[in-house]
């Protein structure tokens, strides 16, 4: 077990806070919305694993400071992952990203305060996904920026959206406004941006009224198939994304 102390202040972009066993996580940078780079690519996997290991949570509500969930990044991690040393810190924090995120075995809703261009599927692969009416969804740092998408997005959306549409979304950098990705059956529910994290601690209480047992097994049962999909395909599919990274070789070289 992971005294609840030892962890909750240990991370820089991640404010946690705890009441009647419901953890609430939320993302940021410098107290403003979360930018993604280096620093979460490192904190989030670790961050996840220690919130597993406590079983003192009993669930867990996520979401993003300020008005975006997470719409901006640097250029942190894009120093050096054309190089396979540089790539392998990358592939290996990655995979651990959602293999820590989906060993979470308590109930997780996630309250998307806005915008979630970069890593929205660690909103969206929550067990409730409640959305601001200002959220919308994008996959903007991968196929529309020149990358492969495997870093579990190439299932995630397929899986949300249909495989067809789950394509569509990736090739083309579509954005699915919170009403449109309601009707998609994204989320369940679209609320007033004041509304949106009133209604997470509502369903959060109301849920958590169930033994810890009921609790824990349920969220084990109804993502069993997704963490098969990420030891199947997530290592893979970084390894395609990582390979189309690397530098050509110098043709003035022997």
């Amino acid at each position: 077990m992971t005294p609840f102390d030892s962890y909750s202040q240990a991370y820089e972009c991640i404010r946690m806070s705890r009441s009647d066993g419901i953890l609430e996580v939320e993302f940021n940078t410098g107290g403003g919305s979360l930018v993604w780079g280096a620093l979460p690519h490192r904190e989030l996997p670790a961050a996840f694993a220690d919130i597993a290991a406590d079983r003192e949570n009993r669930i867990v509500i996520i979401t993003g400071a300020g008005s975006e969930f997470c719409a901006a990044r640097d250029e942190s991690l894009s120093k050096t992952r054309d190089s396979p040393l540089g790539f392998d810190v990358i592939y290996w924090e990655g995979k651990k990203l959602l293999d820590a995120l989906l060993s979470i075995e308590v109930p997780v809703i996630a309250a998307v305060n806005g915008p979630a261009r970069y890593h929205a599927e660690l909103a969206v692969l929550s067990d409730i996904v409640l959305a601001s009416s200002t959220a919308l969804f994008q996959d903007k740092p991968h196929f529309p920026s020149g990358v492969v998408p495997g870093d579990g997005v190439q299932f995630v959306w397929q899986n949300l959206l249909g495989v067809n549409r789950g394509r569509y979304f990736l090739l083309t950098g579509q954005e699915i406004g919170a009403e449109e990705a309601l009707a998609l059956g994204v989320v369940s529910e679209v609320l007033d941006p004041a509304e949106l994290l009133p209604r997470a601690r509502a369903l959060a209480k109301q849920l958590s009224a169930k033994s810890d047992l009921t609790l824990r097994y349920t969220r084990v049962a109804l993502i069993q198939h997704l963490r098969r999909q990420v030891l199947l395909d997530l290592g893979y599919g970084l390894a395609l994304e990582g390979l189309a990274l690397m530098r050509e070789p110098d043709a003035s070289r022997d």
